[in-house]
């Protein structure tokens, strides 16, 4: 963002017109309910009973640590058990891993603190708490089986040094779970960070998410790596702005505080 690492095509030398990128679009909804479909025909030509045993020595080995689980599983495998069923048997035990997820604040401020839309921004955020009463406070929020968090927590970091109060959820939220937090942490602006193809589906839902909590006026913003031509369709869905590669953070905190102050 400070221009001081020049890379070609990103901050410098970036073509006026890019060609699009052709991408192939995979109907997930399809692909869903082919899995759907393969899952139950599974279950209805196995051993229920067979499953439900296996199941439970994996359970009973994972309270004890006396037998190996890996053989286990693989025992729960052959019986036809799927992988949704093996994990929920030694979760029952384990639990499930949650992400910490932790910011800083600080170091994209020292390193861009003289850039002049960095200045801008911050006035205009402090703008903004002047006539609020209190800081723009923006969520950032990974959703479905996206698990690329880097981009999000530098993001994260930017917006928090601009003058932004900053809230960052867990890897892997549904839409529902998302919008959920948004609203009881009274966000402005829920910026949905995608890097694994799924906006086209989980932006509208936590949109209708957020509309269903009564909170339609939280503003939805979507960054990423997200093909131009899919821009539109996001606008289309409620999103207010699109941000993708090449962004620089605080160009875009000045377009989302513009639209808020007015």
């Amino acid at each position: 963002d400070s221009g001081q690492d020049i890379i070609v095509g990103v901050n410098k030398y970036r073509l006026q017109h890019e060609d699009p990128i052709s991408t192939l679009e995979v109907d997930n909804q399809t692909v869903r309910n082919s899995q759907i479909a393969r899952l139950n025909s599974i279950k209805a030509s196995r051993s229920s009973e067979n499953v439900k045993t296996a199941l439970s020595k994996l359970t009973e080995a994972a309270k004890t640590g006396q037998e190996n689980l890996l053989a286990l599983a693989i025992e729960a495998a052959r019986e036809r058990a799927t992988l949704g069923e093996i994990s929920d048997a030694l979760e029952t035990v384990f639990g499930r891993y949650k992400a910490q997820i932790k910011s800083f604040s600080g170091v994209y401020s020292k390193e861009i603190k003289d850039d002049n839309s960095f200045q801008k921004a911050r006035k205009l955020a402090d703008t903004f708490a002047e006539q609020e009463g209190r800081r723009p406070r923006i969520m950032i929020a990974k959703m479905g089986q996206d698990g690329h968090d880097r981009g999000a927590k530098v993001v994260a970091t930017g917006y928090a040094d601009v003058g932004f109060d900053v809230d960052i959820g867990p890897l892997f939220q549904t839409p529902q779970e998302a919008a959920k937090q948004a609203v009881e942490n009274d966000v402005h602006i829920l910026g949905v960070s995608s890097l694994a193809a799924g906006h086209k589906t989980l932006v509208p839902q936590v949109i209708e998410a957020l509309k269903a909590y009564g909170r339609d006026d939280i503003m939805v913003i979507v960054g990423g790596v997200i093909p131009k031509q899919d821009y539109q369709y996001l606008f289309d869905a409620g999103a207010i702005a699109v941000f993708g590669p090449g962004t620089k953070i605080s160009d875009a905190a000045i377009q989302i505080l513009e639209i808020l102050i007015d």
